[in-house]
């Protein structure tokens, strides 16, 4: 799912499309898209963009007269940019291709992967009502270790679903939760209001300055890309030090990088850097193995070569 990274690259890559431009059409190819009835799609043709903004992980257009459309990508949804393209026919192949905003300069296409119908629209009419999509998470770019603090133990819950509550922090998912936890070497399943004062202040320097090293690591991309928008939006990078790299070498200390799945997402982290060797419980995995489940990363890999 694009995060905060991901979504403030886009921005400033439409900024620089859309910004002051017309939308002449808005073609939608799947039923699933539109969350809202009224206004309805017509209502935006011939509108100019006049703002665009970030909620959590939402893109939002502001339009004349108030009118905002709200862009959620979810998991699979991703944008592209086509200049200077007229489209005047009926999407024909909705498979992924879900949306086609038809700009005076150019169009931009929106797909999403997969068979789920996830990513979403809404057109809403008012400011006053832009409100109602920000789940109340605090910016972390924008703000000081104080309130940062103070947002962390609202609750005490655990560090990977701290992080990733739109209530509490804004834009943090899956991928940059376990960047943020390895570069602050704190277990994922640390308790928020169990930190001690140094571990706090470790977990808002690394979760400042991994953000931002991720979104100009995209700046970067994007500047290098022929087209100049980024295409290649994903939460599986090459350069990332532990997500999505399970049983790769941690690139601190070369222990092998382990894994906690649930439902359709997982954990990753080094037993090594973040959990003093300890291996933390994989549901499916534990609950096979009962009492033969390894306690540590060496016996893991005992087991293994077993």
């Amino acid at each position: 799912m694009p995060e905060l990274p991901d979504i403030t690259v886009y921005i400033e890559a439409l900024e620089k499309r859309v910004l002051k431009k017309r939308l002449k059409k808005l073609m939608v190819g799947s039923p699933f898209l539109l969350r809202t009835a009224e206004p309805p799609i017509s209502f935006l043709e011939g509108k100019t963009v006049r703002q665009l903004r970030r909620l959590g992980k939402r893109i939002c257009f502001g339009f004349d007269d108030e009118v905002w459309l709200v862009l959620h990508l979810m998991i699979a949804g991703r944008l592209h940019w086509k200049d200077g393209v007229a489209v005047s026919k009926p999407i024909r192949n909705p498979k992924n291709q879900l949306a086609a905003f038809i700009f005076e300069n150019g169009v931009l296409m929106l797909t999403e992967a997969g068979t789920q119908r996830r990513a979403s629209i809404h057109i809403i009419q008012g400011n006053a009502n832009l409100d109602n999509f920000d789940r109340g998470g605090i910016e972390v770019l924008e703000t000081d270790l104080e309130t940062f603090v103070r947002s962390l133990r609202l609750e005490n819950h655990t560090l990977k679903r701290t992080l990733t509550d739109p209530r509490l922090f804004s834009g943090i998912g899956n991928a940059y939760s376990d960047e943020i936890l390895w570069h602050a070497r704190l277990s994922p399943v640390a308790l928020s209001q169990k930190l001690t004062t140094e571990e706090t202040k470790s977990l808002f320097e690394a979760t400042q300055s991994t953000l931002r090293l991720w979104i100009e690591t995209l700046r970067e991309e994007v500047r290098g890309a022929r087209t100049g928008f980024p295409e290649k939006v994903t939460a599986f990078r090459p350069e990332m030090a532990v997500h999505g790299k399970y049983h790769e070498p941690c690139p601190r200390c070369n222990a092998k990088i382990q894994r906690i799945r649930y439902a359709s997402n997982e954990t990753n982290y080094c037993p090594n850097c973040q959990t003093g060797g300890k291996l933390l419980a994989d549901r499916a995995l534990s609950r096979l193995l009962r009492s033969d489940w390894p306690r540590t990363a060496d016996g893991l890999e005992d087991l293994s070569l077993s």
